[in-house]
């Protein structure tokens, strides 16, 4: 018995599991302050989260490959589910986004954040079944991977293109992370890429300048153009760009110790959920903020260190979708409320309120611990301990 305790001790990843725990407190502490109704809400889903990491490190990743196209057949099938269903209180429309199930004594699931932990599964099954089957690689070869990288990551980013823009630079985010570690040729890369930013360009060029287009021929919602809006001018878009004027104003009298806890004095509405970071910034300061990104960079680097050492490219693959997307994620939301990037809706990970992201950033967690539970270590190779 206390052989195999001692054995779990070992393979368990004590680190990441000590920096869940402090973001778990810092997400605490941020919603209690901006209403401690919500804390309860978030606690149970901390507690949901522990339960299936648990249950994702039981499994290795043998097992992680059966399972990913059904993992990923549900998830496309609720997608197309809210493409075609009615608005309902079932399928309610809000901020003029259907992607919402209502499931009573349940409450809300967004299936296009489940979406993203299912994608990254996906890609990293595609890369590793074709290299195992691929003995030379060759310009076409690379080229038949990148369309089978490309058909798995842009199912799910068509389906949610309309509705959910911040989904979509997360899954589009994640995509191109894991294509730069797929051994595609940089003779297929760099034009990709050089093409990927001109068109990104132009798109927000056109947004800009060319909305006509935008709405004849991709069906940009006119909700979207506002945040455009708000970016560029908030104090003269009117009430859609009063939550980023109040959001700067917020971060900016924290000055640079802050105001303490609890000490709350601008109104942001909905601040606990993709706005969570001028709680930090206004009750914390900039030494706060600093001490979150801090965090950010160490669970980067925790797994970048796991992807490094792992000697099992699906593992790699793995920590690399769940890198870009974390990586992504704390870049945009800590960016967009400082107008640095246009406000999309994308929630910090682990700290923002709501049920959906956090399980699916507990999920991606709980597919590292399962890497590192189930690493083997061989003769001559590194240990996975920290």
């Amino acid at each position: 018995m206390r052989g195999t305790s001692k054995q779990f001790s070992d393979k368990f990843d004590w680190t990441l599991c000590l920096l869940i725990m402090l973001f778990c407190l810092t997400s605490c502490v941020s919603i209690y302050s901006a209403s401690k109704a919500y804390l309860p809400t978030q606690l149970m889903w901390y507690g949901i989260g522990a339960i299936a990491i648990a249950v994702l490190t039981y499994f290795d990743n043998e097992q992680f490959r059966k399972l990913t196209w059904i993992f990923y057949g549900v998830g496309i099938a609720l997608l197309v589910g809210l493409v075609f269903a009615p608005i309902t209180d079932f399928t309610p429309q809000r901020n003029g986004a259907q992607s919402w199930y209502v499931i009573p004594g349940i409450g809300s699931i967004q299936p296009s954040e489940y979406m993203k932990v299912f994608t990254i599964m996906a890609l990293s099954k595609v890369m590793h079944d074709h290299h195992e089957k691929t003995i030379y690689t060759t310009f076409k070869t690379d080229f038949i991977l990148l369309c089978k990288m490309a058909l798995a990551g842009g199912i799910p980013i068509a389906l949610v293109i309309v509705q959910d823009l911040g989904t979509t630079l997360v899954l589009i985010a994640i995509l191109a992370g894991m294509i730069l570690v797929s051994g595609i040729t940089w003779k297929i890369i760099i034009p990709l890429y050089g093409t990927a930013l001109s068109l990104g360009s132009l798109i927000l060029y056109l947004a800009i300048y060319g909305r006509d287009f935008l709405l004849k021929y991709l069906h940009i919602e006119d909700y979207q153009f506002k945040r455009i809006d708000s970016w560029l001018d908030p104090v003269e878009s009117g009430d859609s760009g009063l939550q980023l004027v109040w959001s700067l104003q917020a971060i900016g009298s924290g000055l640079i110790s802050g105001k303490g806890i609890g000490n709350v004095e601008v109104y942001i509405p909905e601040r606990h959920t993709d706005f969570v970071f001028t709680i930090i910034g206004e009750e914390y300061g900039f030494i706060g903020g600093s001490i979150i990104i801090i965090l950010y960079f160490l669970l980067i680097y925790h797994l970048t260190r796991t992807a490094f050492i792992s000697n099992d490219p699906y593992s790699i693959y793995i920590c690399v979708g769940v890198i870009s997307m974390i990586a992504f994620h704390v870049f945009e939301n800590v960016g967009m409320t400082i107008q640095l990037l246009p406000i999309t809706g994308i929630p910090l990970p682990f700290i923002s309120y709501g049920g959906s992201s956090l399980m699916t950033n507990m999920m991606a967690m709980g597919l590292i611990f399962s890497i590192r539970y189930h690493h083997r270590t061989y003769m001559f190779s590194s240990s996975l301990s920290v």
